[in-house]
């Protein structure tokens, strides 16, 4: 069960779309379906609450998440001084559900800086991989599952940890010819991947984003034949 919730929460971030609520409320909702994850930003303190049954490893992919987007906080068009002033709201529902892990932190990522900066997230895209301070991006388990899960909500992209290239020789076949497979090495690229960029987001940045490596997409590698007399 906690498997599942998290590769719904990474599936359901990257497939829906940001809005806010009559209460200002922004939040995410999967195909025009409920919101699945919420996130509420008001001009307090600064203070940070992550609350829906989250295990200690998803808050602090939460946390790593919330500093990355302060430091490059500028580079996305969000305003450095107004974010430090902020009480962010993090909520994943349903709250009883227990969930944890750390393949969620692009994802939460991506939704920060999506809901801060009001540019939209692809509606086409899924992605999963855990983060570093510095934004690095980490292999995680489960790709073949987390793969048939994006094919079956109708994606086309799937972001990937570049060290997870070696394991798509576990996805279906069927999968793969539906999929394009991107690699990240970093949250840079995944953002870039990720974010639609209208020409009236651009004109806002002070400080343009860092330009992410050209990414190229994976070719999924074939397993070798094993040679006339091999054990398999």
């Amino acid at each position: 069960m906690k498997r599942l919730f998290r590769l719904l929460l990474i599936l359901g971030l990257a497939a829906g779309t940001w809005s806010c609520a009559d209460d200002g409320t922004p939040s995410v909702s999967i195909n025009g379906g409920t919101d699945f994850l919420s996130l509420d930003h008001l001009a307090r303190s600064g203070k940070i609450t992550v609350t829906g049954s989250l295990g200690d490893v998803m808050k602090e992919s939460a946390q790593l998440a919330i500093t990355y987007v302060r430091v490059h906080a500028e580079e996305y068009g969000i305003d450095p001084e107004r974010l430090k002033k902020c009480d962010l709201h993090i909520h994943a529902p349903e709250g009883a559900v227990p969930k944890d892990g750390p393949s969620a932190g692009v994802t939460l990522t991506t939704a920060l800086v999506s809901c801060l900066s009001g540019i939209p997230v692809r509606g086409d895209v899924a992605m999963t991989g855990e983060i570093t301070l510095h934004g690095n991006v980490l292999p995680i388990g489960g790709l073949r599952e987390k793969s048939m899960a994006a094919y079956r909500e109708g994606m086309k992209t799937v972001l990937i940890p570049k060290d997870n290239v070696p394991d798509l020789y576990e996805v279906d076949d069927e999968v793969k010819k539906n999929l394009t497979f991107l690699p990240m090495s970093d949250l840079a690229q995944v953002l870039n991947a990720a974010l639609l960029k209208p020409k009236s987001v651009s004109a806002r940045h002070p400080h343009p984003a860092k330009k992410a490596k050209p990414v190229e997409a994976a070719i999924p590698p074939t397993p070798e034949k094993p040679k006339p007399g091999a054990v398999c």
